[in-house]
């Protein structure tokens, strides 16, 4: 049996991404991409893609994705209670449609000497000094890179992602947006963390969807549409563009054992939890992946101690931010703050579509725009806590 170097599983933007950087790190080293289905293919997301993002792609010399998608420059923010921000980003984003931008990025992976092949993964066995795919295709790593519902995961002995630690989101395409050049988005006020989004995509129309940030906060699949068509009446999305996908949030607990087997993007549970972006992290943990799998044996734990110098402080912080966003006191000040100074806008655009992390100073400006009655409410809280 042929022994790959490394098999990927899945070829969305993360297996891409490692499959690019190990052919970066080791020029002729035998790759093969897989994936269940042929590209270009449809992927539930809201399309938009953080500046940062093609930074990370420049690294690994695949150039052209910018022109793919139109610029986004402004974001629209707005609460419940009519709390907004409208603000130029520091960067300019963009919105590529998925079947474009995934089908391009496996294409650089093979004209840079990755083997695709249409592959349906549904086993997977470590043996001494390999992997094992499917009784078939053997590697010295396996990248796991295959979904939300990641079979390499499974395979791994991962437990379930809890229900908090899960999102659930409805997307499709509109023939207006709501504002062009402007990524917008309107906080629903639910019981649960949701917000509705509208992202111009190329020829005038729109991504648009809901999003729930925790899974027990669901309903059917015509509650979310109706929760949609209130926060962005006129929007309505074409019900033949409908989708509807999970997505693991990086507050799920970490997982990556020993081994030669690695995770990275959905199946790493790289999901934002403020905002549900999902591409920055892909192909920042992919490439990530694609140099530890040159490991070996090690190629587990190097994956693990990297992926938390790269993500753990950042983690931290975006997890301890969205459960203070559930408070509708706290979304209020943090998105007054953002229209009142351009620091705290710019540091929760990092937060949101990179790899940022709040400053004290962001934080206090913050805390300045809660309500007297809170403050003092958290005052009195601490007080009794020490005495």
């Amino acid at each position: 049996m042929f022994v790959y170097d490394v098999v990927v599983v899945g070829a969305g933007p993360a297996g891409a991404s490692a499959a690019l950087n190990v052919l970066r790190l080791r020029p002729g080293a035998a790759v093969l991409l897989l994936d269940a289905h042929t590209f270009p293919r449809d992927k539930t997301c809201g399309d938009g893609v953080a500046a940062e993002v093609f930074d990370l792609l420049d690294d690994l010399g695949v150039t052209g994705i910018r022109d793919l998608g139109p610029v986004a420059p402004r974001l629209r923010l707005r609460t419940p209670t009519g709390r907004v921000v409208h603000r130029t980003a520091p960067r300019p984003n963009r919105v590529i449609i998925r079947r474009v931008l995934d089908a391009a990025l496996v294409d650089a992976a093979v004209a840079a000497g990755a083997e695709l092949r249409a592959h349906r993964v549904r086993t997977l066995s470590v043996e001494p000094g390999r992997v094992v795919v499917d009784g078939t295709i053997a590697a010295r790593a396996v990248v796991g890179a295959d979904g939300a519902h990641s079979v390499v995961r499974r395979a791994l002995g991962a437990p379930p992602a809890p229900p908090a630690g899960t999102a659930v989101a409805i997307r499709g395409y509109a023939p207006v947006a709501a504002e062009p050049g402007t990524l917008t988005i309107e906080y629903a006020g639910d019981a649960w963390p949701a917000y509705a989004w509208s992202f111009p995509v190329a020829g005038g129309g729109a991504n648009v969807g809901y999003g729930v940030f925790d899974k027990r906060g669901t309903g059917s699949r015509a509650e979310l549409l109706d929760r949609l068509a209130v926060l962005l009446p006129g929007q309505e999305p074409d019900p033949a563009t409908l989708r509807a996908h999970h997505l693991p949030l990086s507050t799920t607990p970490r997982f990556q054992p020993d081994g030669r087997v690695l995770l990275a993007g959905d199946a790493a549970a790289k999901v934002n939890p403020l905002t549900g972006e999902g591409i920055f992290d892909a192909v920042a943990s992919g490439i990530l992946a694609g140099r530890n799998a040159l490991r070996g044996a090690a190629a587990g734990a190097a994956h693990r101690a990297a992926m938390e110098r790269a993500f753990g402080r950042h983690h931290r912080h975006v997890g301890a931010l969205a459960r203070l966003s559930a408070r509708p006191a706290f979304l209020d000040a943090a998105i007054g703050a953002a229209g009142a100074h351009r620091t705290v806008f710019d540091c929760a655009v990092r937060l949101g579509l990179a790899r940022g992390t709040v400053s004290p100073a962001a934080l206090a400006l913050v805390a300045a725009h809660l309500p007297a009655g809170v403050i003092r409410a958290r005052r009195r809280a601490a007080a009794g806590a020490v005495r």
